[in-house]
């Protein structure tokens, strides 16, 4: 199973359960970070599932952070490219930086 290129969603599953180990998770927080512009609905009644609000894993967080405070990225640049409301981000980076101090 390691060499298969892909594992179905079933096979994944028992696995995880197996490790104790969440796989979905990668792959969730790669959906979030690379989703391609346009695909988040603005408004409008829809018959999917609403994600609740804190969809922003630790390690998401940290690397936004680091971003910005490499200077790889700058704050308006997150905010186009990642799609994260600026509120939010504000809210990290002065929960950041009082974590820090």
């Amino acid at each position: 199973m390691y060499q298969q290129e892909s594992l179905d969603t079933e096979t994944l599953l028992k696995w995880s359960k197996l490790l104790e180990y969440d796989f979905f998770r990668i792959y969730s927080q790669h959906l979030i970070i690379y989703a391609p512009p346009g695909t988040k609905q603005k408004t409008g009644k829809t018959t999917l599932p609403q994600f609740r609000k804190s969809i922003y894993t630790r390690e998401i967080i940290d690397f936004i952070l680091e971003q910005i405070n490499t200077g790889k990225m700058t704050r308006t640049g997150v905010i186009k490219e990642y799609g994260i409301p600026k509120t939010t981000l504000y809210k990290w980076l002065i929960k950041h930086k009082e974590k820090a101090e």
